[in-house]
């Protein structure tokens, strides 16, 4: 059984013992097995995002609370343009808030400088993009080796090897992204994602530039990694079927985090 929407605050600070939660009135329920963490991996507190414009000050996001646990899949849905992006965004520590707070295993991103932002992504978060986001000039291989070598990690080549195998594409490590087909180029952005074995997953629309039946085959591979890793996964996706497969299922609207 999964629970669609449930925004949940947590009392006390992230590392204080102060883990009781509680779930917000729009959905009592909770999972059928709760999770064995204390704390949450991720957690935002009265997020909130607003940006000058032309006509004046726009706000994107407004009092987002959530509580993401490790392990767990969650759904963020929306009309284009709703934030969910951002707050993806955000969520990683790719951007800042102009309100509320985001932890991290604990760490608050804001008190982080960018620096230390990107020491604490490694080796945590892995990110699967719409655009996929290789680089022309490598390899399927070299492409996932890279953020491996950047981490310092001896073994970089044979890890690649063995997760670009994993998602079907062991015929595949030489060859450049120009002559890869879309499905191809997401499973070397997927698996460089997971070859590091990322405490969480953040994917942003990631069947959005693929056909129906290798969107479906892509999703297959995103729960498949999750499960075997236990990796944490947040997905943002128009796609009713993937989201649907998640254990929670949030819906951005107006800029707020609310259960469809």
């Amino acid at each position: 059984m999964r629970v669609r929407g449930e925004t949940e605050t947590v009392a006390g600070e992230p590392g204080n013992g102060g883990g009781a939660r509680s779930a917000a009135s729009t959905t009592p329920q909770r999972r059928p097995s709760p999770p064995a963490a204390s704390e949450p991996l991720l957690r935002a507190a009265d997020l909130g995002k607003r940006v000058e414009s032309p006509d004046g000050e726009l706000h994107i996001l407004r009092g987002i609370d959530l509580a993401i646990w490790p392990g767990e899949s969650v759904a963020v849905v929306g009309a284009s343009g709703s934030g969910k992006s951002t707050l993806l965004g955000l969520l990683a520590g790719l951007d800042t808030s102009t309100s509320g707070q985001v932890w991290l295993e604990g760490h608050e991103l804001g008190a982080l400088t960018e620096d230390e932002r990107a020491v604490l992504r490694a080796g945590r978060v892995g990110f699967v993009f719409q655009a996929f986001h290789l680089l022309p000039s490598l390899t399927a291989l070299e492409n996932v080796m890279l953020p491996l070598e950047l981490a310092g990690l001896d073994d970089a080549r044979a890890r690649a090897r063995a997760t670009l195998e994993r998602v079907g594409l062991a015929a595949r490590l030489k060859h450049y992204p120009r002559q890869l087909s879309g499905g191809e180029q997401q499973r070397v952005a997927i698996a460089r994602a997971f070859a590091a074995t990322p405490r969480v997953l953040f994917a942003d629309e990631p069947t959005g530039n693929l056909d129906r039946v290798t969107g479906r085959r892509i999703g297959e591979l995103l729960f498949a990694l999750n499960r075997e890793n236990e990796t944490t996964l947040v997905l943002v996706t128009h796609d009713a079927r993937l989201a649907d497969r998640c254990d929670r299922l949030f819906e951005l609207d107006a800029g707020r985090l609310r259960a469809p």
